[in-house]
């Protein structure tokens, strides 16, 4: 199953909500475009939702680590909502939960913003 990327906005940020597997190829070209094509449009509040994410390879955690750095150079910011327990505890592993705001839910995600 390929990545399905769904874009919305609640309050003024932006939600990505991502389902299926986030892995070499096209999937992580997919999301570097999207969060490439926000931050151009001055969509600058992002919320990935990734609840429905399936699998993440190590290409993929690199695409989200791409991401997040590129929202900070344009004085943005990704939050990430929703973490499979496996994720969480690959986060955990690599010290990334350290670098990531991570939230159980989109809406206090959502509400990290105000």
């Amino acid at each position: 199953m390929s990545l399905m990327i769904k874009t919305r906005d609640s309050g003024g940020v932006t939600i990505i909500d991502l389902q299926g597997r986030l892995v070499l190829g096209d999937e992580c070209n997919q999301l570097r475009e999207q969060v490439k094509t926000l931050l151009a449009a001055n969509q600058k509040k992002i919320v990935l939702n990734l609840a429905e994410v399936s699998f993440i390879d190590s290409a993929g955690v690199g695409t989200l680590v791409a991401s997040f750095t590129s929202a900070k150079a344009q004085e943005g910011e990704m939050k990430m909502a929703n973490l499979t327990k496996k994720f969480k505890e690959t986060l955990q592993i690599t010290r990334l939960l350290t670098v990531f705001e991570v939230y159980e839910s989109e809406a206090e995600a959502v509400a990290s913003f105000q």
